[in-house]
């Protein structure tokens, strides 16, 4: 008797183990488990919203007369926000505190101190910071690390192009995307109201934007 149970209990665990999956079948299941967090994460949306504090704007422009030379400061940042898509840029907008302008650069003496500069760029004739104290940029779509986007300074609105993007997640799920923006100053009214001086500055303006911000 106990050697027909023996052989019944051996056959059934025979009979377990030939129905049981084999291990093509659950190496297949596992690789199918991580295919579908992955098409998960590669469809997850997350927006980020701009830490100010973190975030901010350098900027560049050349003077072009007799005797070359650059200046360079930056601006800060006021509020906007990034949307990502599996990790990738997708869009966004920010705005920038114009009355922030401050040059950085050391090409300053006595007879040409940094507040004339100061003073110069938020006048009329150049950002007009009393009737426009905010610059806005909303980037439209993105395409590797190339975005189009629209600029608005001065109250006009023009298209540009944003290159060389970068995007770095800290493991506290902090994000930074930093890119470079070059645009002409004259689509946007940025010009001297006789054509002289606008001779001896350049037209481009260079732009470093650096946005760190955190999911919401």
């Amino acid at each position: 008797m106990t050697t027909k149970l023996f052989t019944a209990l051996s056959m059934t665990a025979l009979f377990l183990v030939a129905c049981g999956p084999s291990e093509a079948e659950i190496q297949a299941k596992k690789d199918q488990a991580i295919a579908d967090s992955l098409a998960v994460e590669a469809g997850k949306i997350v927006t980020y919203t701009i830490d100010p504090s973190a975030s901010g704007v350098m900027w560049s422009g050349n003077m072009t007369g007799a005797k070359i030379y650059s200046h360079s400061g930056d601006m800060k940042v006021l509020k906007g926000e990034i949307i990502t898509k599996g990790g990738i840029l997708q869009n966004g907008e920010f705005v920038v505190d114009m009355t922030s302008i401050n040059p950085t650069d050391d090409g300053y003496s006595a007879d040409r101190p940094k507040e004339n500069l100061m003073k110069h760029l938020a006048s009329e004739e150049f950002f007009h910071v009393e009737k426009s104290p905010t610059a806005s940029l909303t980037i439209l779509g993105v395409e590797g690390n190339i975005a189009k986007a629209e600029l608005t300074l001065r109250g006009k609105t023009d298209t540009e192009t944003i290159t060389e993007i970068e995007m770095a997640t800290s493991d506290d799920g902090t994000v930074t995307a930093t890119g470079k923006m070059t645009f002409d100053r004259q689509k946007y009214g940025v010009a001297f109201p006789g054509p002289a001086k606008d001779l001896v500055i350049a037209n481009n303006i260079d732009l470093i934007v650096k946005l760190t911000g955190k999911a919401n």
